[in-house]
């Protein structure tokens, strides 16, 4: 595709998000900051993109990316509308996980010292709890929200002058945040038939709850010393000789660590999808248990909560996982392999966004500098699926025995590497 070609096609489908832009300068400047991040070079922040883009200066770019004075919820519900009708349905999956941008210094909102999975250590970074959308091999980011440590929470001046709303000044855990954007973006009408998460977010007995209580399907990845009761426990309702009635009943049997369950349990190996070396696959087990995740007794002990399945998956390399899911009974393992496998699809997402749309590369400090910047990365990974799935439906589309004709050469065109994401995504395999 020509550079002429690329950016008229750009133009089309921005058309709808510039619809709801507002002030005449907004529609200018966001046509221009998307072919910012789209273009070459290998810095995307904003110094660096105006010299690109062959602007005098920054200022424009500044003002339109960090500027309090314009709501910017429409480009975000529009977001998701496009998105759907991308990869939306019931095969899709919702992924959630976060994302973390390493920082130096102390006054870029939100920074602190905390892990960074960029680094595979505790670092100085800002953490983005993300929502990707995925079916098949095409994932599009739906949400990316800011983790406020507690450090930044309860200093009033710090998020004056870092520009954090009022109603975002308290501290919320990640499963929180996770919660509010699904919350967000099914009113948006997001379609998708399940809900994947690693252990980080699935170790949350509440944020699984929560999800249940939404009407949704999930899987979950959760700790190996996770307590849980086979689906015969009782609740019994012991009388003491002397003193006041229990309030709470008893479980029948102790829990159990999932670990401890599942070795006893059959194996089974399943390829999950064919990599460039062969088939990915692992064993797995899986048998029908009770959390134990509701309110805690006295002796420790959490009462059992609905059945769910628990997942067992050992690696090659001797690694073994472990997850939680409410998928129904009747599931089959190939199934429950292939949901849990299908939440890697976003660290392709996470990776591109980074290494070619320049999420990492924002230098602004400011709350709504470094939200709308990643909206924009968010919209341009958009439009690059865009592309790619058009391009996929052409040549679905030519006829057996036909070649594809060049294009004829009409100056330069974006980086191929955008187009064509380093890391193969994963598809989405189903039982």
């Amino acid at each position: 595709m020509g550079d002429a070609d690329w950016r008229a096609e750009l133009d089309g489908w921005l058309a709808p998000f510039l619809a709801v832009l507002g002030h005449r300068k907004r529609r200018v400047w966001a046509p221009v900051y998307l072919r910012g991040l789209l273009g070459p070079g290998e810095r995307k922040s904003l110094q660096p993109m105006a010299a690109g883009l062959g602007l005098r200066g920054h200022d424009q770019l500044q003002h339109f990316v960090a500027s309090p004075a314009w709501d910017d919820a429409p480009l975000r519900r529009l977001l998701v509308e496009q998105a759907d009708a991308l990869v939306g349905g019931p095969d899709a999956v919702l992924v959630v996980d976060d994302t973390a941008l390493p920082k130096k210094g102390e006054r870029s909102v939100g920074v602190a010292r905390q892990y960074c999975g960029a680094l595979g250590k505790r670092a100085n970074c800002q953490v983005l709890v993300s929502l990707t959308l995925a079916r098949g091999e095409v994932p599009v980011p739906l949400g990316l929200r800011l983790f406020l440590p507690e450090a930044w929470a309860g200093d009033a001046a710090r998020c004056t002058r870092a520009g954090v709303p009022e109603e975002h000044r308290r501290p919320l855990a990640k499963t929180d945040l996770a919660l509010a954007e699904i919350d967000r973006v099914l009113a948006a009408g997001a379609r998708f038939g399940r809900v994947v998460m690693d252990a980080g977010y699935g170790i949350s007995a509440g944020f699984r709850l929560g999800l249940s209580a939404r009407g949704l399907l999930w899987a979950a990845g959760i700790p190996k010393v996770q307590n849980v009761y086979s689906t015969s426990v009782e609740l019994r309702w012991p009388r003491a000789a002397t003193g006041r009635p229990r309030k709470h009943p008893v479980p029948s049997e102790a829990p159990v660590p999932a670990e401890v369950v599942l070795a006893s349990a059959t194996w089974r190996r399943i390829s999950w999808r064919r990599g460039t070396k062969g088939p990915l696959a692992a064993e797995f087990a899986a048998l029908r248990v009770r959390p134990a995740e509701g309110e805690q007794l006295r002796g420790g002990w959490h009462l059992p909560g609905d059945e769910v399945w628990l997942v067992g998956e050992h690696r090659s390399y001797g690694e073994r996982k472990y997850y939680l899911s409410n998928l129904p009974a009747e599931t089959s393992l190939e199934e429950l392999a292939a949901t849990i496998k299908a939440r890697w699809v976003c660290e392709q997402a996470h990776q591109q966004l980074k290494e070619e749309l320049g999420l990492d590369h924002f230098e602004g400090r400011s709350w709504t500098g470094l939200h709308r910047h990643a909206l924009m990365a968010m919209l341009a990974l958009c439009f690059l699926q865009h592309l790619r799935l058009k391009e996929r439906g052409k040549k679905r589309a030519r006829p057996a025995g036909t070649a594809a004709t060049a294009e004829p050469t009409r100056g330069p065109s974006p980086p191929a590497r955008l187009l064509q994401p380093r890391v193969r995504p994963m598809p989405m395999l189903r039982g």
